[in-house]
């Protein structure tokens, strides 16, 4: 009889650990990176300050350059040339 009951009590907690780490990702921790704040890059022409990920982004001299948007862009590139 004791058998049976450290059987079962064995199964549960085997059962347990499976659900834990295989079936029920809820309980595991999750990395969030919405928590996470975006990263700034300078605009090089207006010298504004925009999140990475929203930035226009060309490649200058071997280095990356990040703009607001495609005007600064342009605008930036006349100003190189000149």
């Amino acid at each position: 009889m004791a058998r049976l009951i450290l059987f079962i009590i064995v199964v549960f907690i085997l059962y347990y650990v499976f659900h834990f780490l295989i079936k029920d990702p809820s309980l595991r921790k999750k990395v969030n990176t919405r928590d996470e704040p975006e990263e700034l890059v300078q605009d090089l022409y207006c010298q504004t300050y925009i999140p990475k990920g929203s930035a226009v982004k060309k490649r200058i001299a071997g280095k990356d350059c990040y703009f607001c948007n495609s005007e600064c862009l342009k605008k930036y590139l006349e100003k190189l040339a000149h």
